[in-house]
């Protein structure tokens, strides 16, 4: 037995890839031993539980065709046929690096199918309202060295994302004070426990806020309370002083979730950057958008940049074609409006949805029990390196300005999603060249 630790800030650091913060602050132990790869540096639940899917030696590696082992070569053929053969395919999940949005970006033109991420819903709250009023948004880094009041819209995103307050620079006294309210959210005796953890740390004080009705009501009253035009009435003071807080603020950042706002999110992020909008005209205020985890925000980048149009774009007979709304999967899949689905996770968070039509999945080792046997619908698996942890690569943070270089702890011995794709690419073309 054999024990490597691969630390943060130590030559070559590890960026922990399972969610959007990307956090390369703590480091990575690969034990060959029963114990396999242990998060070191941190107690962050989320990547401690990430770990335990990888082994760290390399176990089967096979590709699944209808339940029959083969060889990647003999897979990637399968998985070309199905996209040629079908009219409408759909790439969805996308859960995978820089490299590999980019091949699968170029797979999406030659096969004219439409993309999303597997929690597409949730990004489009905030990229519809980018596209509508526009957004006023900041950084982890400026979070953490300018504002001094933070408020939490929804409750606190220390369930999803452990290690946020740490990224706030919560306690280390770059900002002298820092006031945190949880808008929202479930007042329990967890989240009265973290409120009490917080309040402990110096220069940092925290309160908690009901929702005055659900979190469309409370946003648009926030806003007219922020703007001078709420109505009067007791029942409107707390945000009321909220909105005082924020005017009074040197820096105010509202943090709001994508996959905790309800159907309509958009609605309230726009009311968000709003609020902002107003401040930003005597002092200084920005939004923190959390959300993108998975990949789903670098693919969307990705796409934009060699594009022009973001996710839920279809590579169609007149050209490409955004619908946020139409070219959604759920929508897509039970209105059996595509016959053909490639379905990407890489880093194993988020499983192929049930389907009926044929499909080809790119997911790490782990995944292949799932598809060991056949079915009556064509289906390709191909076991895919997870980057950050058999593979290096690139992914965008939460706050969309900075992309993390993620490199590998061990090798998996695993081709990467880019190199899938461009040989599906390849047989994609060969068979093209085979009818005329």
């Amino acid at each position: 037995m054999s024990v490597l630790t691969v630390p943060a800030h130590a030559g070559t650091c590890w960026t922990c890839p399972f969610c959007p913060l990307l956090c390369d602050s703590y480091g990575v132990a690969v034990d060959t031993g029963a114990a396999g790869l242990r998060l070191t540096g941190s107690d962050c639940t989320r990547a401690a539980e990430a770990l335990t899917r990888f082994a760290p030696a390399p176990g089967p590696q096979a590709s699944l065709v209808d339940g029959r082992v083969g060889d990647l070569a003999t897979a990637a053929a399968a998985a070309a046929g199905l996209l040629h053969g079908s009219r409408q395919p759909l790439f969805a999940g996308l859960g995978t690096d820089v490299a590999g949005a980019r091949a699968l970006h170029a797979l999406a033109l030659d096969s004219g199918a439409i993309s999303d991420a597997a929690d597409g819903a949730a990004l489009m709250h905030g990229l519809r309202a980018l596209q509508d009023r526009g957004a006023y948004t900041t950084t982890l880094a400026e979070v953490r060295t300018r504002a001094d009041l933070i408020v939490c819209i929804g409750g606190s995103p220390s369930a999803n994302l452990p290690e946020f307050f740490q990224r706030c620079g919560l306690g280390e006294g770059t900002v002298e004070a820092r006031h945190i309210v949880m808008l929202g959210g479930v007042a329990d005796d967890t989240a009265a426990d973290e409120i009490s953890a917080l309040a402990r740390l110096p220069g940092v004080s925290v309160e908690f806020l009901a929702l005055q009705g659900d979190l469309f009501d409370t946003v648009a009253l926030l806003a007219a309370c922020v703007a001078g035009t709420a109505p009067a009435g007791s029942a409107n003071e707390p945000l009321r002083s909220l909105a005082g807080c924020l005017h009074a603020a040197h820096y105010g950042v509202l943090a709001w979730e994508a996959a905790r706002l309800p159907a309509q999110g958009a609605l309230i992020v726009e009311a968000l950057n709003r609020i902002v909008g107003t401040l930003n005209r005597s002092t200084r205020a920005a939004t923190l958008p959390l959300g993108g985890g998975d990949g789903a925000a670098t693919a969307n980048q990705v796409y934009a940049w060699l594009s022009g149009l973001p996710l839920r774009t279809r590579a169609g007979p007149a050209g490409l074609e955004h619908e946020p709304l139409l070219f959604d999967t759920d929508r897509l899949l039970t209105g059996r409006a595509v016959d053909a689905l490639l379905w990407v996770c890489s880093f194993g968070a988020d499983a192929p949805p049930k389907m009926d039509l044929p499909h080809i999945v790119l997911g790490p080792a782990a995944m292949a029990p799932q598809f060991a046997a056949s079915t009556a619908w064509p289906r390709v698996f191909i076991p895919v390196s997870t980057p950050g942890i058999g593979s290096s690569g690139h992914l965008f943070r939460a706050d969309g300005m900075v992309m993390m270089p993620l490199h590998k702890v061990m090798d998996d011995g695993l081709p990467t999603v880019a190199e899938v794709a461009r040989q599906l690419r390849t047989a994609l073309a060969a068979l093209r060249v085979g009818e005329r």
